[in-house]
């Protein structure tokens, strides 16, 4: 077992700095490794991922998952589910303050969203941007709102 005092880096992990254009004597003056003329001799010719004309691999590759785009982007709702709804007393005001002070979310982001998991046993007048089909459905059978803002 080697101490932290004996490690040493394997055999060409670390290599001599290389520096190009020095001079003949260095073995890499002149053209530094360059060659003569061309487009890879010259300094800021070749953008990056260009292929010499070929249409190139980021654009002939389908393009996979959600881009946001000009037309508008993806709401991004607080999730609350009814079972933390329990949490407040029968027949208060559940909106995004209540929420936020009761600790049950941390920020509002583009408005709060109610699912149906879980099981709701108070009464409550809910506000939020929407609620599922399920928790609407639990918030009015036990005779409280569901509140569309």
């Amino acid at each position: 077992m080697s101490s932290l005092h004996t490690l040493k880096n394997a055999e060409g992990a670390r290599t001599d700095s290389f520096r190009k254009g020095r001079g003949r004597g260095s073995g890499n003056g002149k053209t530094a490794g360059k060659g003569m003329k061309g487009q890879g001799a010259h300094a800021h010719t070749k953008a990056n991922g260009f292929e010499g004309g070929q249409n190139p691999i980021a654009r002939r590759l389908p393009k996979f998952g959600v881009r946001k785009t000009h037309k508008g982007r993806k709401v991004n709702y607080a999730i609350v589910n009814l079972e933390k709804l329990n949490f407040f007393e029968e027949g208060k005001l559940v909106n995004a303050a209540a929420l936020i002070e009761a600790g049950i979310i941390k920020d509002e982001l583009d408005g709060v969203k109610v699912l149906g998991n879980g099981k709701l046993t108070k009464k409550l007048v809910v506000e939020a941007k929407a609620f599922s089909a399920s928790a609407k459905a639990a918030i009015e059978s036990l005779g409280g709102e569901a509140k569309v803002l």
